[in-house]
């Protein structure tokens, strides 16, 4: 017991002769016999209430923060700030399986999944575990993924299978809401990569500042201070460049710049210069915001490796992350694009990318998430309206808010009267698709990957994609 909480300030409650511990687990229903159970207080729920399920499922330590009765006999631990040093404790569990390898963190407002998805290919599949918001992939197993970035025990237990599996890398999605939580404290980064900041999660970070703020955590938590890539583009970027130095990238200026040069069937041309080095490429993904994404892949990479121009020759491989500018295509004469963008940063993005592209017209469905940012709903709504043809406003997450409520802040942002309003999202999506045009550009936005709706407090099966699929079928009569 001592080696587990080896480093931290804790009170010994009761302590029994079993030495055995088997794992460590926070969900009572995971416990197995002989495992310690770490009671972590949450925004929902308090692990302490489910004390009693975790000894019946065979817990012999129980982890508290704070004062129980102990009616069991089992040993009881009272950590200071449990949830902020579970890492730690299961870190010393496991034996710290982290420092077997290079972990690369990704954190800001946009482009996180793609940069990760991009640094695994320039990487080498076969090296890397990589975590994140589609999913967590450790080798040959994917697993769903419940968080951007897990809890801490989990994180651990993942570095492990990684480790198990002869893995050299670990790139991995670090989001705000993880860094404040201290979900990744027991982790040393060798790269890290900011992105951008825009507008987002002040539902829980109140301010912009306290959100960059949640950001410049992972900086602090670099190995080597010259490890860090950051987009000097971005007004917070330019002030981490200024702390913390490191590798720097934009489109106007930096270490690392690229130059769009053009667009060709085979993707956009686009020049990278870097040093000496000047290079032409051809990118497969469209969209501005994707050089600068590769940019912060590029960076990272290079930090790995050293080798600038093994890496510009993997770039021709790299392809789209799930549900980040999609194309669907089921032999319609109308292009169907399903992406992720759920901020007004992020929909601006892709609707100025898509309207490059653009010979008719642009129909644009996207809602706003339930029990969050309520400011940025009429700011979408604007975006839209601008990009856009025409625009259907419908449902993404509900969650516990009314939907109808949601629509009506969207709607203080739109002008247009033949905007269309349609809380159901598939029959929105219908409408879509029966209302596409031959050369017309359909965008389904906000959930992208994700293949549910967040109705109350239940997850019900949705994915934008198979609906799109199912209703252009049904229009071809297939």
């Amino acid at each position: 017991m001592k080696d587990i909480l080896k480093g931290l300030e804790y009170k010994v409650l009761r302590e029994t002769d079993f030495k055995d511990f088997t794992g460590i687990e926070y969900d009572s229903r995971k416990i197995k016999q002989g495992d310690i159970f770490a009671a972590l207080e949450g925004a929902e729920l308090d692990g302490h209430n489910y004390i009693d399920k975790a000894v019946e499922n065979g817990a012999k330590l129980i982890l508290v923060s704070k004062e129980v009765i102990m009616k069991h006999s089992v040993s009881y631990v009272l950590v200071k700030d449990l949830r902020q040093k579970l890492g730690f404790i299961t870190s010393n569990f496991y034996g710290y399986p982290q420092k077997k390898l290079k972990i690369i963190g990704i954190t800001g407002t946009n482009g996180k999944t793609t940069v990760t998805y991009m640094i695994e290919k320039l990487l080498g599949e076969e090296k890397c575990a990589r975590i994140g918001t589609v999913e967590y992939k450790i080798g040959d197993e994917v697993i769903p993924a419940p968080n951007t970035t897990p809890e801490s025990a989990d994180l651990v237990k993942l570095c492990q299978k990684a480790v198990d599996k002869g893995l050299e890398y670990l790139v991995m999605e670090v989001s705000s809401h993880s860094l404040s939580m201290g979900r990744v404290e027991m982790l040393d980064f060798d790269a890290a990569v900011f992105t951008n900041l825009t507008e987002e999660h002040l539902d829980y970070h109140k301010t912009m500042e306290e959100y960059f703020l949640a950001k410049r955590k992972l900086f602090t938590k670099l190995k080597k201070p010259e490890a860090a890539v950051i987009n000097i583009d971005d007004e917070y970027g330019k002030r981490l460049y200024e702390e913390f130095g490191g590798i720097s990238y934009g489109m106007d200026s930096g270490d690392l710049k690229a130059e769009i040069l053009g667009i060709r069937k085979e993707g956009k041309r686009v020049k990278i210069n870097f040093g000496d080095m000047h290079k032409d490429i051809t990118l497969k993904i469209l969209g501005r915001y994707n050089i600068y994404n590769l940019l912060g892949a590029l960076g990272a990479a290079y930090i790995m490796t050293g080798d600038m121009e093994k890496l510009l020759h993997r770039v021709k491989d790299i392809k789209s992350a799930p549900g980040r500018f999609e194309i669907i295509d089921e032999g319609q004469n109308f292009t169907v694009i399903v992406d992720f963008a759920h901020t007004s940063d992020a929909l601006e993005n892709v609707l100025k990318n898509i309207s490059e592209l653009k010979t008719k017209r642009i129909i644009t469905i996207f809602g706003c998430g339930g029990d969050r940012d309520t400011i940025k709903r009429p700011i979408m709504g604007s975006i839209a309206e601008k990009y856009s043809d025409l625009v259907i406003v419908t449902s993404d997450n509900p969650r516990t808010e009314d939907p109808v409520r949601i629509l009506k802040d969207i709607k203080k942002g739109i002008h247009r009267p033949d905007t269309m309003f349609e809380v159901d999202r598939e029959r929105a999506i219908e409408d879509g698709v029966a209302l596409a045009r031959e050369g017309d550009i359909l965008l389904v936005t906000g959930k992208g990957h994700e293949d549910y709706q967040v109705i109350g407090h239940e997850k019900v099966h949705f994915d934008d994609r198979e609906m799109v699929r199912k209703y252009i079928k049904q229009l071809k009569g297939v």
